[in-house]
């Protein structure tokens, strides 16, 4: 079993919002394992799709808050050699200057090392409001930036986006956006001038490569890229009718595709993204073994079988199912409900998400036994323990008991006194590792916090129980005072 990775290895990342759709107010601090709560139509699957376009926006809530950084970098060090003539000489200095902070000793590279243009340009891109406005527009299949204003009363109010990035207590850059009635928009952002890039313990250059290895840096740089991957609540019925669908058409089927024709129907970004990914499906050549690992043990405790992929003569990839206790596999629209819909989930753990990536899954639960809802919580604890980044939305009391229980188990583990369970990955949880927000409706969102005694207990959910539990108690005591009527008579 591979050792235990650090989870604190993301930046920490903290997403405010305010008449965001349906959401009038949150504040959510992304955890490890992050898990959104509430009613329907509460704005769960909106916040859990704006992480998603900041995640692709900001290349990953990276040191570099920018994307396209790279092509970037490249063209302004192409435009400061080549353009205005003569500046050459006075380039390449600037450029030797960064390399001998780069190889000094135990020295760490921050951002005011990069050029002053490098800075500004990076400065610029992040208060370039577009690139936001058209992924969002994208993931959430909205016509204008205004279709996303929260009504209230008939009228719209001011809509207000904020994301900071930090690592270890030190901000490392932050971005706000404010979308007003008016149709105004407003971008404030800034960037710590220490945050570092490299540390001075990571591999270094040598000086006099010049040009050629501060392009090497730039490949190399930002420690915090990672990717992002989303599994839609709808998974389970795209997974048996992916094959019908031309990846092509899936590229072009999201609003910005279609160049934004309200009368074309379109898929949401996200759900584009996770068809492609099935259609174009490859295991990793080089699987990694931790999460591979974590996929047997999917497989295994939950399935029941094995999650067969192949390819076919049309070049997409087929997907069949093969209990274990049969010889034969099955097509996956043969299999059963739950299969379809922990399939995408598999082969995502097997042949795509590394860690330091995020997962995000819309009610993993869906279509599955009680027992079933547990083993998803230890999947979940597996993925946190081997580096990835969880977020989840969910109904399931099952699920979050489960989870409760795992970090209890956590809290043993820094005590000493856990007792290992099997041979299989890990799957404790530690309190500050599990983030969970309760969503309303009209009311901000708010943090639900572990205890020892109750777990994660949203205070709906224990209403619901003692109501329910009331109205049996009651009809109950109606049926056996009719039964006593009837034996007087």
């Amino acid at each position: 079993m591979s050792k235990t990775k650090d989870t604190q290895q993301h930046p920490n990342v903290e997403i405010s919002v305010r008449n965001f759709g349906p959401i009038a107010e949150a504040t959510i601090n992304l955890r490890p394992l992050t898990v959104f709560i509430g009613p329907s139509n509460t704005g769960k699957t909106y916040f859990s799709t704006l992480v998603y376009a900041l995640h692709n926006t900001f290349d990953g809530f990276s040191g570099f808050p920018t994307p396209f950084l790279q092509d970037l970098l490249v063209e302004i060090m192409h435009d400061l050699r080549h353009y205005p003539t003569g500046v050459g000489p006075e380039v390449e200095k600037k450029i030797l200057t960064i390399t001998q902070k780069l190889s000094t000793k135990e020295r760490t590279f921050k951002f005011s090392d990069l050029p002053p243009e490098v800075r500004n340009q990076i400065d610029k891109s992040l208060k370039d409001p577009q690139i936001l406005l058209d992924k969002l527009e994208s993931c959430l299949d909205v016509v204008s930036p205004w279709d996303m204003l929260k009504s209230t009363g008939g009228t719209r109010n001011e809509m207000t986006i904020s994301l900071e990035v930090s690592k270890e207590n030190q901000k490392f850059w932050d971005f706000k956006m404010i979308i007003s009635e008016s149709e105004d928009i407003t971008v404030t952002a800034s960037i710590d001038e220490e945050m570092p890039f490299r540390s001075g313990d990571e591999q270094r250059w040598d000086e006099t490569l010049g040009l050629s290895s501060f392009l090497k840096l730039i490949n190399t740089l930002d420690r915090y890229t990672s990717e992002v991957y989303y599994l839609p609540a709808t998974r389970s019925g795209l997974m048996q009718s992916h094959t019908v669908i031309a990846s092509s058409l899936v590229a072009r089927a999201t609003r910005a595709g279609f160049e934004r024709f309200p009368e074309v129907p379109t898929f949401a970004a996200g759900l584009s993204d996770f068809l492609q990914q099935i259609i174009l499906y490859k295991a990793d050549k080089k699987p990694k073994s931790e999460m591979m690992t974590i996929a047997d043990a999917l497989e295994s405790n939950v399935l029941y079988g094995k999650i067969i992929w192949r390819p076919s003569p049309s070049g997409y990839p087929e997907f069949h199912y093969h209990p274990s206790e049969m010889e034969e596999e099955i097509r996956l629209s043969q299999a059963s409900s739950m299969v379809s819909e922990l399939a995408p989930l598999v082969l995502f753990i097997r042949g795509l998400i590394c860690p330091g990536d995020t997962l995000i899954i819309e009610e993993p639960e869906a279509h599955l036994h009680p027992g079933a809802q547990t083993e998803i919580a230890a999947t979940l604890a597996r993925l946190v323990r081997a580096g990835v980044r969880v977020v989840v939305t969910t109904h399931s009391d099952w699920l979050l008991k489960e989870i409760g229980n795992l970090i209890r188990e956590g809290v043993l583990k820094e005590k000493g006194e856990l007792r290992k369970k099997s041979d299989g990955p890990e799957s404790w949880l530690l309190p500050n590792e599990v983030g969970a927000w309760h969503f309303h409706k009209e009311k901000p969102v708010e943090p639900l916090h572990f205890t020892n005694l109750d777990g994660i207990d949203p205070p709906d959910y224990e209403d619901l129980a003692l109501n329910l539990y009331n109205r049996s108690a009651g009809l109950h005591n109606q049926i056996e005072e009719t039964e006593g009527d009837n034996t007087s008579e």
